[in-house]
Parts: C-alpha cells; structure tokens; sequence
C-alpha cells in the first residue's frame, strides 16, 4: 500500500499556507509551490488520518483538466505554471505539486449545480429554493436542472464553515463585475466538463471551482484545484436513478459513512480501514475512468 503523507515540509521554503489538503510554499514572489497532501475533510472537518495517493491524485486530475478546459476555453487564464519540479526540489513530490502563479484569490467558493443533491436539496425540499432561489415544482431528489445554476459560497477560513449566500450578496462581497466574471466562467467549465465526463460514464452533479483576479488584465484566473473527487460529486451514470441518493466516486461514501457513524462535524475522527480503502478507491476508479489511463 501506498504511503499515506499527512504533513508536508519543503527544506529552504516558506509554509505560506497550510489547508484542509494542500500546504503552499513560496517560491519566489511571482510563483509558489502547491503540494497536495493525503489529508482529507468532510463536513469542513479534517479526519485524523488520510487516504493513501489521494494527493498525488487530486493533482494529475487537475492537471488533466486544466489542460482540457485550455483547449475549450482558450482565453480563459489559470494559475497552473507546471507540474514538473526544479531540480533543486525533492522530486519525490512531483506526483502530488504544482507550481502556480502567485495571484490575490476573489473570496467566494464557486459552486455550480446542474442536479439537485446535498445540502441544495435540503433546502428546496424545505423552502423550495436553492442559496434563495425559487426551484421548479415537483424537482425530486438527484434530478438533472434544466439549467445549471450558480450557487456561491463564502470562503471560510481554516475550522469555519462555508456559507450558502445568494447571487446578490455575491456581488455585495465582490463587486458585481467580478461576480459576473466568476458565474460565466464556472458555468462554461461546468458544461464541457459535465458533457466530456457523461461520455465517460460519469454524471458530475456538482462542482466547486475557485478563482483568483489578475488586476492588470481585469480578468479572472482558475485557481486551486479543478473537477475532483474533492471539489465535486461525481455519480456513475449506468447507476443514476432520480429520486433517492446516489452511488458516487466522490467523499460521498465517506460523508454517509459519518452520518451514520454519529459523527458528522466532530473533530478527532478516525477512518477505519475499510473506510480508508473505499474511499481510495473511488478516487482511483474516477480519476481512471476520466483520464483513460491507468492509476500506477
């Protein structure tokens, strides 16, 4: 089995940020070193152990993707500058890094929603809207939106929680130029991923993306990472069925795992090995099935 890396440190670099998965190293003041470690969160909670390559993981699916969005979306800028590592690094990390573009982060978290599922659910089957949005009459669990819709979050520090908000306190935080920016950008990312992963068997019922602001462009800039089992419910499409929770490739078996463990939000919880080893493997099968390559 693959050894699990919960903690990261880079001799000669500057911690600049530790995360619920990725600890960011300065390199120089245009550039820093996104390394992804094995830790995982649910419930904006890190669990005390972590998921065997889930890191190295994350980052070569990012890659892939960020590479896939480049050709659909040309003139749309991300952070990634390579996933080769100088030299003077230890190359044991180049599975799970990233250098990227050093660049200011837009505070919202990105979330795009083509079918209805978790906590979106919770609050249509309760008000009938979505962050505030009245939703269709009728809409049963999991089933596909006629359109996806744009549904933001603040971005909560370390130990906080997220919080739903509405498009108009969206643009109350950022400015509706921004704001804008940020919903046209995620919901055409959204789409072509949506339309590659459903030819590969994978229905991806929602995403998160983050952005930065390149001031000098008046442009945003995909940051972070990109259309992973992290950020992201991805469903078997020959499983999908409306009307009830859905089999997934994503956290999802470890948030139900939780839930009917008693332990959702608590802190000090650790996964047992069957947990650990169901989990990596929907990673592996998700990141197999979108690539076409094998997980070594």
């Amino acid at each position: 089995m693959a050894d699990v890396v919960t903690k990261v440190e880079v001799p000669g670099l500057k911690k600049t940020a530790s995360g619920k998965v990725r600890e960011i190293f300065e390199i120089d003041e245009k550039t820093l070193l996104f390394v992804a470690t094995d830790r995982i969160s649910a419930y904006d909670v890190v669990l005390e152990n972590g998921i065997p390559s889930k890191g190295a993981i994350l980052t070569q699916l990012s890659a892939f993707w960020f590479t896939l969005i480049a050709t659909h979306l040309p003139n749309l800028k991300t952070h990634l500058l390579s996933t080769t590592l100088p030299a003077s690094l230890p190359q044991t990390l180049t599975p799970r890094s990233m250098l990227v573009r050093r660049i200011p982060v837009i505070p919202l978290e990105s979330i795009v929603r083509g079918y209805i599922t978790g906590s979106a659910w919770a609050e249509c089957k309760k008000h009938g809207t979505v962050h505030g949005m009245r939703m269709p009459e009728g809409l049963r669990e999991s089933e596909r939106l006629e359109k996806p819709i744009w549904t933001p979050s603040t971005k909560a520090e370390q130990g906080e929680h997220d919080e739903n908000i509405s498009r108009a306190r969206a643009v109350e935080l950022v400015g509706e130029g921004v704001a804008g920016k940020v919903e046209e950008a995620s919901l055409r990312i959204y789409e072509i991923a949506r339309d590659y992963a459903e030819e590969r068997g994978i229905i991806i019922a929602d995403t998160k993306f983050e952005f930065g602001w390149d001031e000098a462009a008046q442009e945003v800039v995909l940051i972070d990472e990109v259309l992973t089992p992290d950020s992201s419910r991805f469903w078997p499409k020959e499983k999908y069925e409306v009307g009830k929770s859905q089999r997934s490739y994503d956290k999802q078996y470890l948030r139900d795992w939780l839930t009917s463990s008693g332990l959702k939000g608590k802190d000090g919880v650790k996964m047992p090995e069957e947990v650990v080893q169901e989990t990596a493997s929907k990673y592996r099968e998700a990141y197999e099935m979108l690539t076409g390559k094998k997980w070594a």
